[in-house]
């Protein structure tokens, strides 16, 4: 199998993953489904101990420091803008929270993804003219993922916490 078979056949299977993804959080976008403010934490962890254990294996060097900075704040300004696009609600007798997933913040992350893989190619092939290393832009990609579901994380949960102290007060005030 040559070359260009192989790189389509790549491309086929991303495309085929991508849809089926796509189609299952597109049915779930009708429907609440409860925010839990305790394991928030647990994805930008995860994301952070895997871009650690990236760096120790590999670590950036000099300006390389200076070039993953920006792309965290990046990341992290278009994490805090999608984290905005997802709607928030208190039950206001339970203080449950609830979300429901944003189709705006879907086609973001969309976005994100067809930008990412159209680089994919055009990066590796342009690295060695511009003097980047490919272990460069890998870790600009780990690290632009970190700065964007940690942000939109953080945003939601100090979002959450603020809506759950109003309707706390607000009830409080109704008691009274």
């Amino acid at each position: 199998m040559d070359h260009g078979n192989q790189k389509l056949i790549s491309y086929a299977v991303t495309g085929a993953i991508v849809a089926v993804v796509l189609f299952l959080r597109m049915r779930s976008l009708t429907r609440e489904r409860r925010l839990r403010l305790e394991l928030m934490w647990i994805l930008p962890v995860v994301m952070l101990v895997a871009a650690a254990a990236l760096f120790l294996q590999y670590p950036p060097h000099g300006s390389d420091w200076l070039w993953l900075a920006a792309i965290f704040a990046a990341g992290a300004g278009l994490g805090w803008w999608r984290g905005r696009l997802i709607p928030i609600s208190v039950d206001p007798d339970t203080h449950l929270l609830n979300t429901k997933p944003s189709p705006a913040a879907l086609l973001f992350l969309l976005a994100l993804f067809v930008v990412r893989f159209g680089l994919r190619g055009t990066l590796a092939a342009e690295s060695a003219s511009w003097r980047i290393s490919p272990a460069l832009i890998t870790d600009g990609f780990v690290v632009f993922s970190v700065g964007l579901f940690s942000i939109s994380r953080l945003e939601m949960a100090l979002r959450a916490w603020r809506l759950l102290g109003a309707a706390r007060a607000a009830k409080a005030l109704a008691s009274a």
